[in-house]
């Protein structure tokens, strides 16, 4: 069975850096695409940034400039480097990953949050 992990979450301050992490457990064929969601207190879930197995990246114009995504396809893994953090960014961060198990299927796989708090 395949499960996504994060780590990398934490208490900081604003202006200050946190990297998260997620890897894939379990065997799998690839992603297809790699993202990072978050839900923020009293909000829906957003789309935060997402990149493709051919490496093209697209963000939420919130984070645009601060936060960078990454993958390394080799260890079915995605990452998210978010400097100059602000406390808008408060919320939990979900990995999420989509992968072709059969001819006609691609299945969604999620990972199972990890809180990020920016607070002076």
């Amino acid at each position: 069975q395949v499960q996504l992990v994060e780590s990398g979450g934490g208490l900081v301050q604003p202006g200050e850096s946190l990297r998260l992490s997620c890897a894939a457990s379990g065997t799998i064929n690839g992603f297809i695409t790699m993202a990072w969601y978050r839900r923020a207190p009293g909000k829906e879930r957003e789309l935060v940034a997402s990149m493709s197995d051919d490496g093209s990246a697209n963000y939420d114009d919130s984070v645009k400039g601060r936060f960078t995504i990454s993958r390394d396809n080799a260890k079915n893994a995605v990452y998210l480097q978010m400097n100059s953090l602000r406390s808008d960014d408060t919320a939990v961060y979900y990995c999420f990953g989509d992968s072709r198990v059969s001819s006609i299927e691609i299945r969604n796989y999620w990972g199972q949050g990890t809180q990020v708090t920016v607070s002076s």
